[in-house]
């Protein structure tokens, strides 16, 4: 299926979001006459703990919670644990973190897939009783020759193997009589089949691996297109909704259903994944970047993964919304991650206090200020938001401000400071007027010197006289408060990272991440503790970091930066 580019999506205010084909099924089934009439819309989120949620799983986390929650239904969290070959329970715990802080909660319907391994069983053993499986001797090299083509049917020796003697090597291979590879169990279907997903699938492999729960009790794994829908139907699940990969395997869903001795029988609706550019969502792949050290971790703030999400500074909101935008569609299609950010920008813009912060402090000296006096002036904590006041800063004759606010030599059109320019605020102090700098030996400037009209307190002058500069903000040199700032930026450089045939690898952006040292910050962030975030003015939004910043040596992240270049709604 072609995929679809999204170069925008719909701004809050602009048109009415299209409906949800989703929600439109499950109203017909639940309808007077539908196949559901009378039922609970119940629903299930099934991830594999094999590694952590990222941004992709969240959009069919929102599907299949939020699906449940607007029809008054409830939804299940069931681990996918019947691949034993990379699960831990390290997973598991992290799955159900990002889970409750979206806001989600399965209440006391938390499974496993392994906890129905011997209903399972039990439900293949019936299905070889009923001539409908059968012990397959072929080895994987020879299920690939055999499985023909769009021409050619498959064809294995051993589909007409007498069914007492399936049930003997399937109980046999269950009590780990035979090595890995010697045989499988196939479903009987249609060998001609132009869904090749139906040209007598295997149901059980051979694997002699520990599970993290079962131990070595078994020996032979469920394949995950057979043991899928019995736990659907085990559980009363109404709706089964999976990403668009699995519409060519419904009819071995409806199959299974269908053939099993299973208590209900669910319905799979398939939607698109969701594609984000500058970023992979492959789990293999990720996996590959904390294993072999490109990110600090599953949580690294440059990482799609919730964990990592939520460390940078992104709130459940903002990721609600952004999925809520996007909606939900039939076709593949990538999404900007800029649309991400200008979610995040939505909902950081209306809640979070604001601050001053200096990353790249230079001294500012205010020479007719009186040495040794210090003062508290007023700043409003969110301008949006009259309710959350003011904040007392305080302010003194030494100050902290950004090095790009002076040049000592102009560019056309600088509205800052430098010698003999414009009058410029201190942002809820005074208004100043650059008189020089100071340079070191190697003629670099390491302060810069300003005279205060001491009657435009609070940025107004007494006289009324327009001011022609710009609103500079500042910390006292006095009160600030050191601390790390970490510059996030897009993990790849490329856009498509996984297009085609390029090796994700070449694709990283080796500007993702610069470390700022001896940052200055107000007085009132001394105390700050994830996870607090804020608008450093003029600067961008950012977080205190949940791992590595501690009381006396503050490290924040840069969630979003302040500038939107993404336009809702854009084509």
């Amino acid at each position: 299926m072609a995929e679809e580019r999204i170069n925008g999506a719909p701004a809050a205010e602009g048109p009415a979001p299209s409906q949800n084909f989703i929600h439109e099924f499950i109203a017909e089934d639940i309808a007077p006459g539908g196949r559901c009439a009378g039922m609970q819309v119940h629903t299930r989120f099934p991830p594999e703990p094999n590694g952590y949620l990222h941004i992709g799983h969240c959009k069919a986390l929102i599907i299949d919670f939020g699906s449940a929650e607007k029809f008054g239904g409830i939804c299940n969290l069931r681990m996918d644990d019947t691949n034993p070959a990379k699960e831990d329970t390290e997973f598991v715990e992290a799955i159900q973190e990002d889970i409750h802080w979206l806001g989600f909660d399965w209440g006391d319907r938390f499974f496993y897939g392994s906890d129905y391994f011997d209903k399972t069983y039990e439900l293949a053993v019936g299905l070889i009783k009923k001539g409908l499986a059968y012990v397959c001797e072929l080895t994987p090299e020879q299920f690939k020759e055999y499985r023909g083509d769009v021409n050619t049917p498959a064809r294995s020796p051993w589909r007409d193997r007498p069914i007492e003697e399936s049930l003997d090597l399937f109980q046999r291979m269950k009590n780990g009589e035979f090595p890995e590879g010697k045989y499988t169990l196939r479903a009987k279907i249609d060998l001609a089949s132009g869904n090749f997903n139906m040209r007598d699938p295997v149901l059980y492999r051979i694997r002699y691996i520990e599970h993290h729960r079962q131990g070595t009790k078994w020996c032979i794994f469920p394949m995950y297109d057979f043991a899928h829908p019995i736990q659907d139907a085990l559980e009363g699940i109404t709706h089964s909704l999976c990403s668009l990969e699995y519409e060519d395997h419904r009819p071995l869903y409806d199959w299974v259903i269908n053939n099993t001795d299973v208590p209900s029988k669910p319905r799979q609706i398939e939607f698109a994944r969701l594609g984000i550019n500058y970023t992979v969502m492959s789990k293999r792949k990720l996996r590959k970047l904390v294993e072999e050290h490109y990110v600090s971790g599953w949580d690294d703030p440059r990482m799609p993964t919730l964990c990592g999400l939520r460390r940078r500074g992104y709130t459940p909101a903002s990721i609600r919304n952004f999925c809520d935008r996007i909606g939900v569609a039939k076709n593949p299609s990538t999404v900007e991650y800029g649309f991400l950010e200008h979610c995040l920008r939505e909902d950081l813009n209306e809640h979070a206090q604001r601050a001053m912060a200096v990353l790249r402090p230079i001294k500012l000296t205010i020479t007719n200020y009186p040495e040794g006096e210090s003062e508290l002036v007023e700043v409003e904590n969110n301008p949006n938001d009259p309710a959350a006041g003011t904040r007392p800063v305080s302010f003194s004759k030494h100050l902290y401000i950004e090095q790009e606010d002076f040049l000592e030599t102009p560019v056309p059109k600088y509205k800052r400071l430098y010698p003999t320019g414009p009058e410029c605020r201190l942002k809820g102090a005074y208004l100043i007027k650059c008189t020089g700098c100071v340079k070191d030996e190697a003629g670099n400037v390491v302060e810069v010197l300003a005279e205060y009209d001491p009657e435009s307190r609070g940025g107004n002058p007494a006289d009324g006289r327009k001011v022609k500069g710009a609103t500079i903000h500042w910390v006292d040199a006095a009160t600030a408060v050191d601390a790390q700032v970490r510059l996030y930026d897009n993990l790849f450089a490329d856009e498509a990272p996984d297009a085609g045939d390029k090796n994700f690898l070449d694709c990283l952006n080796s500007n993702s991440l610069e470390v700022l040292d001896g940052c200055k910050l107000e007085a009132s962030l001394a105390q700050a503790q994830a996870p607090a975030q804020y608008q450093f003015l003029r600067l961008g939004y950012f977080c205190v970091d949940s791992k590595d910043s501690k009381p006396g040596a503050l490290v924040f992240n840069r969630a979003v930066s302040l500038k939107d270049g993404f336009k809702p709604g854009k084509e």
